[in-house]
């Protein structure tokens, strides 16, 4: 039975060294380690030798086992590796085949309209200041001369966390923070989400805006006409005509809202226009007086003006986008055009 067992392992080994391939190495373990193996049949013929070599021949059969499940093993996870890297002369990558370009990301035209809204308006001498997208109904509201029940408060649809923390309806909390904190001169843009109750081909829940104002003495409504009329004809890079038509905001007065010539018939009139020649662009005004009392400003010494407008309403101007939700689907195809 020792010199079975010798030449089991010998036959073992040189075995193990011929296999090429997994089907070949399960073929091995049945032959050799199953439960009706080789090794199976010679520790059963340890039942008919004396108890005197039982032991030895047991100990000697349990080792020669254990040297051949470990080449087995280390056989195993050497055929492993070459299936899975492949076998450098056989499987080698074909460096004849043409490569894989990436698809290479690009900022959304969001973000591209609102760095360049930043941009413009940095170069006018303007500050970017960026505040919570959280925010209280007194920065929301009651700073900026929209008291409890007044009637403003029904155009904003406004998202609210508790009775006084809600999520901002626009940008202009930081005009109010921004002047308790500092002195004039001021001269300040805050970008930043906002949100509104309302969704159509027009409206989201979440929308960009950049707020803007600016303040120090002797500051008058052609001070505000000649930044936005800078601003909106490098942004639509054409000399587009303005009008200001009177309108009302809270915290402005006077306030006007300003349009353009509609950039899609150049003026003539058209559907997007509503055949007009006009299109809305921003909303405007002088800081209300009532807004510098709350703040620590004498109105009798400071004056300013303020302007807000939408990112995603410039962008689909600029790009003739139709409908506001092609932001927000993440298609490819779409965003990879900008």
């Amino acid at each position: 039975m020792e010199h079975e067992l010798q030449s089991l392992e010998i036959e073992a080994k040189e075995q193990l060294t011929q296999l090429n391939d997994n089907d070949q190495l399960e073929e091995f373990r049945i032959r050799f380690l199953g439960r009706k193996g080789r090794f199976s049949g010679v520790m059963r013929q340890l039942a008919t030798v004396s108890p005197e070599d039982r032991p030895r021949l047991g100990q000697l059969a349990n080792g020669v086992k254990k040297k051949v499940e470990k080449l087995f093993e280390e056989k195993f996870i050497s055929l492993q590796t070459v299936s899975e890297t492949g076998d450098r002369d056989d499987f080698g990558p074909d460096l004849t085949l043409p490569g894989r370009c990436p698809v290479t990301g690009k900022l959304h035209p969001v973000t591209q309209v609102m760095n360049e809204a930043c941009e413009i308006f940095e170069q006018l001498g303007f500050s970017v200041a960026e505040g919570p997208d959280v925010e209280t109904d007194h920065y929301n509201f009651e700073a900026l001369n929209i008291p409890a029940h007044h009637p403003a408060r029904d155009m904003h649809d406004t998202f609210y966390v508790s009775e006084s923390i809600l999520l901002r309806t626009h940008t202009s909390p930081m005009q109010a923070r921004i002047m308790e904190a500092q002195q004039p001169p001021l001269r300040v843009i805050a970008p930043g989400k906002v949100y509104r109750c309302d969704s159509d081909i027009t409206h989201t829940a979440m929308f960009h805006q950049v707020e803007g104002f600016l303040v120090d003495r002797d500051i008058s409504f052609a001070d505000l006409k000649g930044v936005l009329t800078v601003f909106l004809r490098e942004m639509f890079e054409q000399e587009l005509p303005l009008r200001f038509r009177p309108s009302f905001f809270p915290f402005t007065e006077p306030s006007a809202e300003v349009d353009i010539a509609c950039v899609m018939c150049n003026g003539a009139g058209c559907r997007v226009c509503k055949k007009t020649g006009w299109l809305e662009i921003l909303g405007s005004g002088m800081i209300d007086p009532e807004v510098f009392k709350m703040v620590g400003y004498d109105p009798e010494l400071y004056s300013g003006f303020a302007f807000g407008l939408g990112i995603e309403r410039i962008a689909m101007l600029k790009y003739g986008i139709d409908d506001i939700r092609l932001f927000y689907e993440n298609d490819q195809r779409f965003l990879s055009q900008f």
